[in-house]
């Protein structure tokens, strides 16, 4: 029972990171109807970019200006990139994220290099881990945590309880009627790409503090993070959040219970038999149209 419970925390710890990338893929597909499949390479971008400013700040400042980079980068890629395509189906902005994911990936190996940095974690979630019982976790899985639920609450406050958020959503599910009500579109648009490359950014400063930097750190954990948010709800921020950490605990249960060799598998056998039973996710909204 003792080993049970301490792999339901590794589990949590390692799904925390998966329950902030499915967040901003949420985040996305919530404000503009599209899945981007660059996310996970944005984040990395913009990771090395912060690597730049903690040559010259703390943690925190960098996380902040970051965080600015990434709102100003996803906006201009929305403005830039994915508006002239906005009008055509959706298998047409699916290929251009998935261009925007080798440009990424291109342009950071050319200018960083291939080799994994050290990255510096903040002061407040360093320290001996905490030991409850005999379960033990880091405090930088748990500060992780922590900023997942903290980006949760922000955009379901965002979402439901501001004239912004709503505007957004609407965007998302009637553009056409959404304009004909006076809502400018095409500046929701920019904000939802603006809004998930920030959360990108700040979940991949937190992978590289818990792991390292290095080019193909998200690769990985964008597979787990679609499985999350897939599994929870696209349009579903708490879905993301509990998808997420149910990948990280199926991994971490299957790894040690199975083999180490079928944890992925696993994971996605439990999310493929429950999208079987319920297709929108656990938390997702059944839409009805009417023809």
């Amino acid at each position: 029972m003792e080993e049970f419970l301490q792999q339901v925390v590794t589990g949590i710890s390692i799904g925390s990171i998966y329950a902030i990338v499915a967040l901003a893929i949420v985040l996305i597909y919530r404000s503009t109807a599209v899945v981007n499949f660059a996310q996970g390479e944005m984040a990395m971008f913009t990771t090395f970019i912060s690597w730049s400013f903690l040559l010259r700040m703390d943690f925190w400042p960098a996380l902040i200006l970051t965080s600015l980079v990434a709102f100003a980068l996803g906006g201009a890629l929305e403005m830039i990139v994915m508006r002239p395509v906005e009008k055509a189906s959706h298998l047409n902005s699916v290929v251009v994220t998935l261009g925007l994911l080798a440009i990424f990936n291109s342009v950071a190996l050319w200018r960083y290099g291939p080799l994994p940095r050290p990255f510096e974690k903040p002061e407040v979630f360093t320290g001996s881990p905490l030991d409850v019982g005999t379960i033990t976790i880091s405090r930088l899985n748990i500060g992780i945590l922590a900023i997942a639920f903290i980006i949760m609450v922000a955009l379901f406050l965002l979402f439901n309880y501001t004239k912004l958020g709503l505007a957004m959503r609407a965007t998302a599910q009637n553009p056409t009627a959404s304009r004909l009500v006076g809502i400018n579109t095409s500046r929701m648009l920019a904000l939802g790409w603006a809004l998930s490359a920030t959360v990108g950014a700040i979940a991949g400063m937190l992978t590289a503090a818990n792991q390292s930097l290095s080019i193909d750190m998200m690769l990985a954990i964008l597979l787990f993070a679609f499985a999350g948010a897939v599994l929870g709800g696209l349009d579903s921020p708490g879905g993301a959040i509990v998808g997420g950490l149910a990948v990280g605990v199926i991994q971490a249960l299957a790894g040690t219970y199975i083999s180490s060799q079928v944890d992925i598998i696993a994971a996605f056998f439990v999310i493929v038999a429950v999208l079987m039973v319920r297709p929108t996710g656990l938390f997702g909204r059944r839409v009805m149209r009417r023809v």
